[in-house]
């Protein structure tokens, strides 16, 4: 069993001083020991035992006025120890910041689309946000593929799956025939949700300031200054999407 008392023997400082100084918490040390292993108030104390020991062994002259006295050595030891013991005890609350298991498993999900037919969306939770997976129409998509990028308010794609690239209903569509859409449901002005199937580009509508955007989820007017982004998604097999 680890106590103060076995640790000052083992690095050769026997003093009884010392001993009685440190008897007191070999019970304390003990109970805790059994628990959670040697504590970090060990630390703080065989630092201090290992300083008291140094002095003792180098005492300073008081003729030099350029030297230490052995308080100050002691002073600067107790502060080192005291250091190391506020950082073991830091460390449980920053650890603690890190996202948690069931945070990590939300990290990517797998979405069922088996039953979502053309002209038709679903919106699934993914991190706390709404994501529209829409399958659309052949009218849709070739509506979507005949708009000019250049006279787009954003000409950004925003498809985290492809960089930056130009906002061109390809760079957008997750399917490489265009069925499939997926996006952010968040309007870029205010984050609000937007309607789908509205507004006067046969897209989406956010009625808070009058947003609109089109079939490909790329804004066309009103305040928002930015497409509806395109997370991170693939196909795991034909009838499921992987969001993350």
């Amino acid at each position: 069993m680890f106590t103060m008392s076995s640790w000052i023997s083992v690095i050769g400082m026997d003093h009884p001083r010392m001993r009685a100084n440190v008897r007191w918490t070999d019970h304390v040390l003990m109970a805790k020991q059994r628990r959670n292993g040697p504590p970090a108030v060990s630390v703080f104390c065989l630092v201090g035992a290992i300083a008291l020991k140094i002095s003792e062994n180098h005492p300073v002259s008081h003729t030099d006025e350029h030297s230490g006295t052995r308080r100050d050595f002691l002073y600067y030891a107790t502060a080192g120890a005291v250091t190391v013991v506020a950082g073991a005890a830091v460390w449980p609350l920053v650890n603690q910041m890190n996202p948690s298991a069931d945070v990590l498993a939300l990290a990517s999900i797998r979405v069922d689309i088996s039953a979502v037919q053309p002209g038709t969306q679903i919106t699934v939770l993914w991190q706390g946000k709404p994501v529209f997976i829409r399958a659309r129409t052949e009218d849709e998509i070739a509506e979507a593929r005949a708009v000019d990028v250049d006279s787009l308010p954003d000409p950004d794609a925003y498809n985290e799956n492809l960089g930056e690239v130009p906002a061109t209903d390809e760079n957008r569509a997750l399917s490489e025939d265009g069925v499939w859409l997926v996006q952010m449901g968040v309007c870029t002005h205010l984050g609000c949700v937007p309607l789908g199937e509205d507004g006067d580009f046969g897209g989406w509508f956010c009625p808070c300031h009058g947003s609109h955007y089109d079939t490909s989820g790329r804004i066309r007017r009103g305040p928002a200054p930015r497409n509806l982004p395109i997370p991170v998604a693939s196909f795991v097999d034909e009838t499921t999407i992987q969001l993350g």
